[in-house]
C-alpha cells in the first residue's frame, strides 16, 4: 500500500532552491487561490491520470494510469491493482493481488492526507511558493508554480505544479525526492458535477468473494 499512500501524498501537494525562500509570491498565491475556489464549485470530480516515476537523470522507471472520484469528503482512488475507498469517516485499502482489505477510521486530526486537500489553501502554511511563468503544453497554456516545503525533514525538496490557465484546474504535479527519484502525475481527463452514488465510496465485501478483512478500527 506504500506506493498508493505516496500517490495520495502527491495529490495533496497542489500542489531545489539553492537558497532559502522567506517570502511567498503573491502572483502564485492568486493562482492557487483561484484553483481552490474553482474546486469548491464542483459537487463531484472524476478524473483519469498518468503516474510516472523517473530517476534523477530523468529516465522513466515506470508509467501507470489510474482514476479518482471525489464527492465532498468522500473519494475512491484506483491505481495499479489497488483501490482506496473513503466515505468520509472510514477508509478501506484494497489490494487486488492479495485479495485483502484493510479498514481504518479516518482521523482528520491526525493530519491524514486526502485528495481533497489538494484544492484547499493548506499551502499557505506548509510551503514556500513562487510562479515560474507560463508555457504551452499542446493546446493548453499552463502556469508553473515551484514549491518547497517549510518542513525540511520531508522526503522531498521541490514540487512543480502546473495549472491549466483557462480551466483553473491542476494539469500536472511533479515531486522531486531527496533520494533522487521524481514522481509525477498528469491529468488526462476530468469530468465535474456528474451524478455519483454514495455507495461508490464504500467497500462492499459481497462483491469480492474470499476477500481477507483486516479491521484496524
Amino acid at each position: 500500500m506504500k506506493k498508493l499512500y505516496f500517490l495520495i501524498t502527491i495529490f495533496t501537494l497542489v500542489i531545489s532552491f539553492s537558497f532559502a525562500q522567506t517570502k511567498n509570491d503573491p502572483e502564485a498565491k492568486k493562482i492557487l487561490d483561484a484553483v481552490s475556489a474553482k474546486f469548491k464549485t464542483f459537487s463531484t470530480v472524476q478524473a483519469s491520470f498518468t503516474y510516472k516515476v523517473e530517476n534523477a537523470a530523468g529516465k522513466a522507471l515506470s508509467t501507470k494510469t489510474g482514476t479518482i472520484i471525489m464527492k465532498g469528503t468522500k473519494y475512491r482512488l484506483s491505481f495499479s491493482g489497488q483501490e482506496i475507498f473513503c466515505n468520509g469517516t472510514t477508509v478501506w485499502n484494497f489490494d487486488k493481488a492479495a485479495n485483502e482489505v484493510t479498514i481504518n477510521n479516518l482521523d482528520a486530526s491526525s493530519g491524514m492526507i486526502t485528495p481533497q486537500k489538494l484544492f484547499s489553501n493548506f499551502y499557505d502554511k506548509d510551503f514556500f511558493y513562487t510562479l515560474n511563468g507560463e508555457k504551452k503544453v499542446g493546446s493548453k497554456t499552463v502556469q508553473e508554480i515551484q514549491m518547497t516545503p517549510v518542513d525540511k525533514s520531508k522526503s522531498f525538496h521541490t514540487v512543480y505544479l502546473q495549472i491549466d490557465k483557462a480551466a483553473k484546474t491542476i494539469y500536472s504535479t511533479k515531486v522531486l525526492e531527496n533520494a533522487g527519484n521524481r514522481y509525477s502525475y498528469t491529468v488526462n481527463s476530468m469530468k465535474t458535477n456528474i451524478p455519483v452514488q454514495d455507495n461508490q465510496f464504500v467497500f462492499d465485501k459481497s462483491k469480492y468473494p474470499g476477500v481477507t478483512v483486516e479491521d484496524l478500527r
